[in-house]
């Protein structure tokens, strides 16, 4: 017997794995699935509570009901409340006809009611069409899908990328956004930083979208048409709040030459290792999303070893108490300070020292430390060491 359990574990164990997966994929198995249990669960409390209506009582039922409200979709929720609604009618009329209808009873029932047409109520206005946890964890996958696109590639020996965003409010989703894209020959790295109008989760779907279309066209398009496609997509979508700032730079990495194309964004700024400074860069250009054929300013430069750019959002230097100009002052006095005593963790040691929450913020660094060159002893070293004989 004990054999025989060994065996079937394994498939029982597979089989609820099965049915698990096919629950959080929404599919019509799993919530058939779901409903059976939830019901098989309401039947036991039937049966208990018929047997004895003082250990579970008529509002046990709200258990399977809210369960069933995270996992079930509206009609098959709609099935449940109704077997529940017929469950309880029935307990309480057996005890009712036993020990007579009491006002605890009564009141037991108004609330069994008032909760069963919350739970339709809102269920019904899912507009996704399936249950809040299910349909939470698809906007999570689906952020963190766009989200690894936006992740820098390793860059080749020398240059260095870092970056930290934080939502509004302390939310999951934001209008922030970075995507990147780092040639085959890994002698090109591209990156836009875009900021879509809004704060939070307002904003956190239409980044969504608008992440996906620039992350599918960047590498693909050189930088101005980039920008114009992307404004096309935002002038399409007619939202009520629909333009987005934006930043685009695009860096040889053989050489340290970039260009920067800035629609409606804050500037850039150049580390200048030699002058230990911030310079801002010149780049300017109407945000996307607002007019068809929007005029953009490029600038080029050159990062030479030591020196670095950094992007940022304005919620980084704009709030309710500082204006924009004197926020980007006091920007440059900041990481000035933080990045003379090294680049490490820089973005996020910057977003520390912002007071103000009410907006997204992002800063994206990239630096060029540059090859670490020998020391004298391990020049010496290897400067001794004996030379391979080649057959």
């Amino acid at each position: 017997m004990t054999t025989g359990f060994r065996r079937a574990l394994p498939t029982v164990a597979s089989y609820v794995d099965d049915r698990i997966v096919r629950w959080r994929t929404g599919t019509s198995e799993g919530q058939v699935a779901v409903l059976a249990a939830l019901m098989l669960m309401s039947t036991g409390i039937l049966l208990v509570s018929l047997l004895s209506y003082n250990t579970f009582p008529a509002a046990t039922f709200v258990i399977p009901m809210l369960l069933g409200t995270m996992a079930l979709r509206y009609r098959p929720l709609l099935a449940l409340v109704l077997f529940i609604v017929v469950a309880t009618a029935i307990t309480v009329t057996r005890e009712s006809i036993e020990t007579g209808m009491t006002t605890g009873r009564i009141s037991t029932l108004v609330v069994m009611a008032i909760v069963a047409i919350i739970v339709l109520f809102e269920s019904s206005r899912h507009s996704s069409g399936l249950p809040g946890p299910l349909g939470e964890a698809m906007l999570v996958d689906l952020k963190d899908r766009l989200q690894a696109q936006g992740v820098v590639p390793p860059l080749p020996e020398g240059w260095r990328s870092q970056s930290a965003m934080l939502p509004a409010g302390g939310v999951k989703f934001a209008g922030d956004f970075l995507v990147a894209n780092l040639s085959e020959d890994e002698t090109k790295l591209e990156m836009v930083l875009v900021d879509v109008c809004g704060k939070g989760v307002a904003a956190g779907t239409q980044s969504l979208q608008f992440a996906g279309a620039l992350g599918g066209l960047i590498g693909a398009l050189p930088p101005l048409g980039l920008f114009s496609a992307g404004n096309d997509f935002l002038i399409r979508q007619n939202w009520d709040e629909g333009f987005a700032t934006a930043v685009h730079v695009l860096v040889n990495l053989a050489t340290g030459d970039y260009s920067i194309i800035n629609a409606g964004h804050p500037p850039a700024l150049h580390w200048d290792s030699a002058r230990k400074e911030w310079d801002i860069d010149g780049a300017r250009g109407m945000a996307l999303g607002i007019m068809k054929r929007p005029d953009f300013v490029q600038t080029t430069g050159r990062l030479e070893v030591g020196d670095a750019l950094m992007f940022y959002t304005d919620g980084v230097v704009e709030s309710r108490t500082q204006d924009f100009t004197a926020g980007i002052e006091w920007l440059r006095t900041e990481a000035a300070t933080i990045v003379s005593a090294g680049f490490e963790q820089a973005p996020r040691r910057i977003l520390k020292q912002v007071t103000s929450g009410d907006d997204d913020r992002a800063v994206l660094i990239l630096s060029r430390p540059g090859v670490p060159s020998l020391s004298v002893e391990e020049t010496a070293s290897s400067a001794s060491r004996p030379n391979p004989v080649l057959p």
